[in-house]
């Protein structure tokens, strides 16, 4: 299937001003749904008017939060041409939080062609100011009206747009970090690799704590001996040590970040030793003591790239790089970004264009 119904609304919305765009307050005029029935798979794919969905209150979605979803971004160059980041990676992390939640496979060449489809027919709304873009969110929810805990059997496929800002107001302004040691995001054979919901809703409690602290976002700990680091709010975090970069690895507890992998292979690339291993906080405040603590960042589609000027843990405060932007950071951002909206040059085959 990479054809698709197409019913286009009567009554366009107005654009918002580019320069003053918050992130994912505003939607653009049309969406994509597809269903899942087990008799049929998916089907009936189509673009439609943006507009509420009609769900019965017993759906399993409402009750059981056997749901996912991802996030990508669409770019629009100098030229005008459309292009997106490496859509197949979020197809094939969609499939594997499907695997975990207990939802159906969906083919990825359908689910590429569906986020093209979408963006063609709302490509206007790609704001060209510096720092945005049009934000895609892919999302499954379970529909079954029953209220027995098991996975549903029918489901619906939606895909929305909203065009964004600078996830951060602040944009590249480095932000401060409370070490976190309470709470925990995930556990080993859990959820915290999938994309899910529950992840984020655990993870409130703790954010809404470092936000009355004066913190922009926690850095999680592991939840077994609460010693190792391990995200950065909801994006992976890098630690670069007496000219090394270290990073949690992937055993299930982190996200599987599109952005980490894309930032470790240009690293690498330029000569970078990259450590994905556990690095206890503990190291990373005596690397600090010892000057040695260089550059904190995190990675992620809606930021690209944050970089991290403070972090305080147990009663003690670290400045990192004097609060400024490293010069790592920097030049990850400027790379990403720049062949995201087409300014360099793309060796790898990372971007797809809409066309």
């Amino acid at each position: 299937m990479n054809k698709f119904k197409v019913v286009l609304t009567k009554e366009k919305k107005q654009k918002p001003n580019p320069d003053t765009l918050k992130f994912g307050t505003v939607f653009t005029d049309h969406m994509f749904v597809m269903d899942y029935e087990p008799e049929k798979g998916w089907h009936d794919g189509r673009i439609v008017p943006y507009a509420p969905l009609e769900l019965d209150p017993a759906a399993s979605v409402l009750h059981y939060g056997q749901e996912m979803f991802e996030g990508l971004k669409a770019y629009k160059t100098k030229e005008g041409k459309v292009q997106l980041f490496r859509p197949d990676m979020n197809a094939k992390r969609t499939n594997n939080t499907n695997e975990r939640m207990c939802m159906p496979h969906i083919d990825e060449d359908v689910y590429v062609d569906a986020i093209k489809a979408l963006v063609k027919i709302d490509s206007e709304w790609i704001p060209d100011k510096k720092d945005t873009a049009l934000y895609v969110r892919p999302f499954m929810i379970a529909t079954d009206n029953y209220l027995g805990v098991s996975a549903s059997k029918t489901y619906k496929f939606i895909i929305i747009l909203s065009p964004v800002g600078p996830y951060y107001e602040s944009g590249l302004a480095p932000t401060k970090i409370y070490v976190e040691n309470e709470y925990v995001r995930s556990t080993p054979g859990g959820t915290g690799f999938a994309k899910i919901g529950g992840n984020y809703a655990a993870a409130m409690k703790a954010e809404s704590k470092a936000h009355e602290m004066g913190y922009d976002q926690v850095l999680w700990l592991d939840a077994i001996e609460k010693k190792y680091v391990e995200e950065i709010g909801t994006s992976n975090a890098f630690f670069k040590i007496d000219g090394q970069l270290y990073t949690a690895p992937l055993y299930g507890t982190i996200l599987p970040g599109i952005t980490r992998d894309s930032m470790i292979t240009v690293m690498r690339d330029w000569g970078y030793m990259v450590n994905e291993q556990r690095l206890a906080i503990e190291d990373v405040f005596k690397a600090a003591e010892e000057g040695k603590l260089e550059e904190v960042f995190a990675t992620g589609t809606a930021a690209v790239i944050s970089p991290i000027g403070e972090l305080f843990w147990n009663d003690k405060h670290v400045v990192i790089n004097n609060n400024e932007i490293g010069s790592l950071s920097q030049k990850l951002y400027d790379e990403l970004y720049g062949m995201q909206i087409g300014e360099k040059e793309d060796i790898r085959g990372w971007i797809v264009a809409v066309e």
